[in-house]
Order: structure tokens, then sequence, then C-alpha cells
């Protein structure tokens, strides 16, 4: 969708409350907030990417605030909930029941959701063990999926049917890129590439199961995979640095801000 378009239709939404699909039900527990014309809060949820870890810059929720008010004018607040090492299962868990971290949802108007990449971890200890295959990391990937799905529909309940932006994001890679990757050797280099495909085919898919918006974040970190990625990673070739927070923000911010109940 267009930038231009896409303002409009979320002008019309949040000036008209209902107008993306009605007030609807309340929530029980954290109470759902009405959006206030001309100003809107968002609020990022995830692991380390979302945290900032690794990088002295603005993360890249900031950055998003930033060309969402240089795009539309509005006043824009955020909220950064981002945990380093969350897991899908754990973030799933922090939504349940009138926890702080539903609350603050609860009066979002958009949500950016990264999570799934620590779900991995175990079984890559495994693989480093020897006791596991690629085989060992599609059970992840399922319950990955699962979580993720779960995680948009309790945002949607929490919002009580106001009009709400839900954006969720792949990865580049679930492990280590670039020049940190290459240290490691090809079979981790292709073990990380592989198992990448199977997190962001979950992610992506729980996302489209509850009606969210999945941004690609593997095609402007790697481009078709041949892209090396080092410059826009920190030394520890893991998380993003500001470069790579900067250009998180101007995918997401692509995507426009079109909301539905």
């Amino acid at each position: 969708m267009r930038l231009r378009s896409a303002v409009q239709v979320l002008l019309a939404c949040v000036l008209v409350i209902g107008a993306c699909g009605g007030s609807g039900p309340r929530p029980a527990g954290a109470a759902a907030i009405a959006p206030t014309p001309g100003r809107w809060t968002v609020t990022a949820l995830g692991d380390s990417v979302t945290a900032g870890s690794a990088c002295d810059c603005a993360a890249f929720v900031d950055s998003y605030a930033a060309l969402t008010r240089q795009a539309t004018g509005h006043r824009v607040t955020t909220e950064n909930l981002g945990v380093p090492g969350q897991t899908s299962t754990q973030l799933r868990a922090s939504l349940t029941g009138d926890t702080g971290t539903a609350r603050r949802v609860a009066g979002s108007d958009i949500l950016i959701v990264t999570i799934g990449a620590n779900d991995f971890a175990p079984a890559l200890d495994d693989w480093e063990s020897g006791d596991c295959d690629l085989a060992c990391f599609r059970p992840v990937a399922d319950s990955v999926r699962t979580d993720v799905a779960a995680i948009v529909h309790r945002i949607r309940t929490l919002r009580g049917g106001y009009p709400t932006a839900i954006l969720v994001t792949d990865y580049w890679n679930v492990f280590r890129d670039g020049n940190a990757a290459d240290d490691l050797g090809t079979d981790y280099t292709t073990l990380a590439e592989q198992v990448t495909e199977l997190a962001d085919t979950a992610i992506c898919g729980g996302a489209a199961d509850a009606g969210a918006v999945c941004v690609d974040l593997y095609a402007p970190f790697k481009g078709d995979g041949s892209s090396d990625p080092t410059g826009l990673l920190a030394a520890d070739g893991d998380h993003p640095n500001a470069a790579g927070h900067l250009l998180i923000a101007e995918t997401l911010a692509a995507e426009g801000w079109q909301l539905s109940a």
C-alpha cells in the first residue's frame, strides 16, 4: 500500500471509532483505551533485537516513531517492552491476565512484535554437542507459529476491537551472521540459514493465521541471501547496530499505518 493511502486509512479509522471494525467487546482485566485523534502510542514487544541490545543507539521503535511523526504529523509516544532472551512462549505468557505488559498493549495503537529467535537456542546447543540435526528444529518452528498466532489474537483481544496496527517481523538470521558467523565455519552458517528459513516461515505463518502483517527483514539485510550484513550488525554478529536499527525502522514505516479491528 502506498504511504499516502495508508495514512488516509489510518486517519479515517482513528477519527471515526469503529470505522475499521467497531468498538467490539472490552477484554477482561486490562481495559482497552480508545484512540486519541492526532496522538498514537507505538509499543514494541519482543527480544533483545527490540530492546536494542549490543547497540549504543536508538532502538528501531524510536526511529520508527520519528518516521511516523514526520509522515503523519501525529504526536507519537513509544513503549519499548523488549526483553533480552525472551521466547515466544514467554511473550505469550506476559500478555495473559492483567499484567503490566497487557495494560500497555491495551493502550497502544500500533504494536510491533519481534520474537522467536531465542526459542531455537536449546536446539542449537544440542546441535553443537552433536546430538541434533535440522530435524530437531522443526518442532520448535511449529511451536513458534502457534505462539505468534496466539500473541496476535491476544493483542486484538486486549485492544477491545479498537483499530490497531500489528506488525510482526521475521529475522535476517536467528543466530549469528556476517563475519562473526563466518568465523564459526561453514557448517554453522549453513545451519543458520536453514533454521532461519524455518523460523521466518513459522513467524510469518503465525502472523498470517491471525491476520497480522508480517514484515520481512531478511531481504533488507541480505537481499537474496548473497549480501553481507556485517555492516548492519554489532560486533557480536547477532544484534543490529545503529544502521541496522534504522533499516528496520524504515522497513516497518514502508508498510504504512493501516489499522484494523
